[in-house]
């Protein structure tokens, strides 16, 4: 789990203008492991990018790791309101 967790916070972190306000927390369900990402109001854009590109890539890296278990990973990526 750390590895992805680290995986995701390596590729974000230098996209947004205020990596201090990226944050990553997990939620565990019977089916998935959750990861949900929390940037910055202002970085949003740039983490979801013109007609998503940036956050598919990104998704397509992540869903590409091999995780133990069953389970899936699923990221979702919020706005810190």
């Amino acid at each position: 789990m750390t590895d992805v967790k680290e995986l995701v916070l390596t590729i974000v972190r230098p996209l947004v203008s205020h990596p201090e306000a990226v944050s990553l927390e997990i939620e565990e369900s019977d089916n998935f492991l959750e990861y949900n990402l929390t940037v910055s109001q202002e970085d949003i854009g740039r983490v979801i990018g013109k007609q998503g590109r940036v956050a598919k890539a990104i998704r397509t890296i992540v869903y590409s790791v091999r995780t133990d278990g069953p389970k899936k990973v699923r990221l979702n990526i919020l706005d810190g309101q």
